[in-house]
């Protein structure tokens, strides 16, 4: 016992010294940086989302009711929805998951005004897909334009994108914008509105985005999750220009898929893995505009059963989209991404392990025998880790800020739906999955760069220079996603079904007067 107790004394003797030499001190400061920087982002995200909720709430003591539809309540008058331009809204489809009904309900009871028409997209009809959205779209049949669309199998990119331009090929030929939507994104009332509406306020935009808030679950995955998307969500909270893309919400100029405006269509098409990636690179090619509106988050409940092992799964997916590249410049894009994102994350998690030495060691010193002067014990540590602790909680505090804002927001702007609460955080959690997604980070993004390869729902994609070069098909597909999908057969609430048929029917009679009157 002796002999373990010393060398557990030799062995923190020797950490700490590490501790406190100067590439460590170095690493720790750093640490605090990181953190900071963090909430500084997070702190500047949260006032702009909330200086739309403050717009929100003027419209409506300004005698605008339905101001998260429109805050100027003039865009509302029939004058004014009849010059709106028609958009088709995209969907590719894969399996049947516990939170994709509610989505799609969301998706088509948009409250917009113009002509507006879905194109639900599958591989085949065997997809569970296919069967939920059937009686889906038999609910809302006189009330909507949706269709299913059967894109087939892809054969020289991901299934996704195949879906996708399939949906192209299929939309209405008078459509002036495209929307591309997950499954996943849970749309407001006014959603299409809002984004239709910056696109004709400015015809330069190349493509507009918005980003999920994720609603965990409770798992330690679906916390990993949201700690991943949350640094990435001040990107998108720039209330107008931003470089980032987020695949799950992109609305772009349905003429420049018709005219395959610098070869984007073939740049997907042939070889494509990652949609949005792809086109964001096209777009800092060209030097086009990308821009995501204050009102573009959206509510994203991960689903009660979302394991580790579906997290982990997830964040392969993410580091592989590095490995997909369509020009040399994009190559070196990613590549800076790969070294930056994998430095960052290891630098964030070490300072924690640091700290936890200098603690150890000073508790060793004060209440143990301790062959070393408790004076050796690393006063400059222990003022490092006060450091660290006061930015981690500094940190904490400003991601609860921007997703409290974000919460109210998105309650702001679905009335009707079911209301978010930011009491089922559990924020111990959020700082374990800190650490937990920091280090597996570096690990999935290495493996990613060497394996070249990736199972996507059942499918295995190889990539050879940047592009896909070989598909493989399991036989007995998995459906897994992000959100952990099973073939559910929950259909969802009745009651509510019926108040949003209700609201639809009630939109569409004043917005088309004269067809309620005959």
């Amino acid at each position: 016992m002796a002999g373990l107790t010393g060398a557990l004394d030799a062995f923190l003797a020797a950490a700490s010294g590490a501790c406190r030499s100067p590439i460590a001190v170095f690493i720790q400061i750093q640490g605090c940086f990181i953190c900071l920087t963090l909430a500084i982002g997070w702190v500047f995200a949260s006032h702009v989302r909330y200086s739309a909720i403050l717009r929100m709430k003027r419209a409506t003591a300004g005698g605008n009711p339905f101001a998260f539809i429109y805050e100027d309540i003039n865009d509302l008058e029939h004058c004014a929805q009849s010059k709106l331009p028609r958009v088709s809204v995209v969907m590719p489809l894969k399996g049947f998951g516990e939170h994709n009904l509610q989505n799609w309900r969301s998706q088509i009871t948009s409250l917009y005004g113009g002509p507006l028409e879905f194109l639900f997209v599958v591989e085949s009809v065997d997809d569970p897909a296919y069967h939920a959205i059937t009686l889906l779209i038999s609910e809302f049949k006189d009330n909507i334009d949706a269709k299913i669309v059967v894109a087939g199998l892809s054969e020289a990119c991901s299934q996704k994108i195949h879906n996708q331009l399939v949906g192209i090929q299929k939309m209405h030929q008078d459509s002036k914008y495209v929307l591309f939507l997950d499954d996943d994104v849970r749309l407001h009332p006014g959603s299409i509105g809002a984004l239709t509406a910056e696109m004709e306020k400015n015809p330069e935009i190349f493509i507009q985005t918005g980003y999920p808030l994720d609603l965990p679950s409770g798992s330690l995955g679906s916390y990993c999750i949201y700690e991943y998307h949350m640094p990435c969500s001040m990107g998108f909270a720039t209330g107008g220009r931003t470089f980032f893309l987020w695949g799950g919400c992109m609305m772009m100029h349905a003429d420049d898929f018709r005219n395959d405006l610098y070869g984007l269509v073939s740049g997907l098409k042939n070889g494509g893995y990652s949609d949005d990636m792809t086109l964001a690179a096209v777009a800092g090619a060209h030097k086009r505009l990308i821009t995501s509106p204050p009102v573009a988050v959206f509510p994203h409940p991960l689903a009660s059963d979302l394991s580790f092992s579906r997290y982990w799964n997830y964040l392969r997916k993410q580091t592989f989209v590095l490995e997909s590249y369509i020009s040399d410049v994009n190559w070196l894009m990613n590549r800076a991404l790969f070294f930056s994102h994998c430095y960052l994350s290891w630098g964030f998690v070490c300072p924690y392990v640091m700290a936890m030495v200098h603690i150890v060691t000073a508790i060793r010193a004060r209440f143990g025998d301790y062959p070393f002067n408790e004076t050796t014990a690393s006063s400059t540590g222990l003022l490092l880790t006060t450091c660290l602790a006061t930015c981690t909680v500094l940190e904490l505090l400003s991601m609860w800020n921007l997703t409290k804002v974000e919460i109210q927001l998105c309650n702001m702007l679905s009335p009707e739906g079911h209301r978010v609460s930011l009491g089922s955080y559990n924020w111990g959690l959020v700082f374990i999955a800190m650490l937990v997604d920091n280090f597996l980070y570096p690990v999935s993004a290495i493996r990613s760069h060497f394996s070249q390869s990736i199972n996507w729902s059942g499918i295995r994609y190889h990539l050879r220079n940047g592009k896909i070069s070989k598909i493989e098909r399991c036989k007995d597909p998995s459906y897994s996603d992000l959100g952990g999908k099973h073939l559910y057969q929950r259909r969802g609430s009745p009651t509510k079904a019926l108040f949003l048929n209700s609201i639809l029917r009630s939109f569409s009679q004043w917005h088309h007067p004269k067809r309620s009157d005959s």
